[in-house]
């Protein structure tokens, strides 16, 4: 229980400290859109891209998959632009994919696999591979519980803006002609 309790923390240190700002922006980046009124839909999409993370942190660690950190560099700040560009520009009428689940769900999964990457030779250079599933799952716990905290911190300030301090809210989407 101790190696639990200690790679959940690890797991929060790692969303909440400045050198995790990727993932502070992109967890704001996903709340852009959605009212106090839509948490459970936030509640999915942070949980999505964390599903994402944890596959790609997981298979990374086993060495199923080898990335150049490079690369790895350069799209995690494509995939905060994009998510916010797509909220930003998105009609209240979302794109769906399959029917009745917007495509914003499938991004956050996706886009969890790219940050996944990022963190784990970092990761294996703590662990080693004894254990390794206990700790990546109570690692990817700690992410999930930090994420959501962004989250909610994120969701918060949107209401007291729009709300109590009544700055109107974005309305849609940006129209261009």
């Amino acid at each position: 229980m101790q190696d639990f309790n200690l790679y959940f923390t690890l797991g929060i240190e790692h969303i909440l400290n400045r050198e995790a700002l990727d993932h502070i922006l992109f967890v704001a980046a996903l709340c852009l859109r959605y009212p106090i009124k839509d948490w459970k839909k936030l509640l999915v999409l942070v949980t999505a891209f964390t599903i994402g993370h944890s596959i790609t942190l997981a298979m990374a660690a086993w060495g199923i998959v080898h990335f150049s950190r490079i690369w790895i560099e350069l799209l995690i700040p494509l995939t905060i632009i994009s998510t916010a560009s797509n909220n930003l520009l998105q009609k209240k009428e979302a794109i769906e994919s399959p029917p009745g689940l917007p495509l914003i769900y499938f991004f956050a999964l996706f886009f969890g696999l790219v940050h996944g990457l990022a963190y784990a030779n970092t990761f294996l250079g703590l662990e080693g591979k004894e254990r390794l599933v206990i700790h990546l799952l109570a690692f990817n716990a700690g992410i999930e519980t930090a994420q959501l905290l962004v989250a909610a911190m994120v969701i918060l300030l949107s209401f007291i803006f729009a709300q109590l301090l009544k700055i109107p809210a974005y309305s849609g989407c940006v129209s261009f002609p």
